[in-house]
């Protein structure tokens, strides 16, 4: 199993705060696991609106079965239509990928 960690900084962006664009990046996330089968499973946390202001907003955290479904995530047209979106509203993005 491949486990695929990214994390991103938002920002104010399109009229929305930078906790609003979390929550439409998690709706947005929610396509991208309902129509792409190599996902296993998906999730979007969102930082506390408490915690400190320099870390992270928001995570997606994916499970794949292996590094080609990885792959073949990466270049699904919902992840793409997904990175559009995320494209315009971040300022940081951090990612780990690991086998386990």
């Amino acid at each position: 199993m491949i486990k695929h960690i990214v994390m991103f900084k938002l920002k104010e962006a399109d009229g929305r705060s930078e906790y609003e664009n979390a929550l439409e990046a998690q709706k947005r996330f929610d396509n991208v696991i309902a129509n792409v089968k190599e996902l296993k499973k998906g999730k979007v946390v969102i930082n506390s609106k408490d915690a400190p202001e320099s870390n992270y907003t928001i995570s997606l955290l994916c499970d794949f079965d292996s590094i080609d479904d990885l792959n073949a995530y990466q270049v699904h047209p919902a992840h793409l239509e997904f990175g559009k979106f995320i494209g315009s509203v971040k300022t940081d993005r951090a990612c780990i990928d690991y086998e386990y």
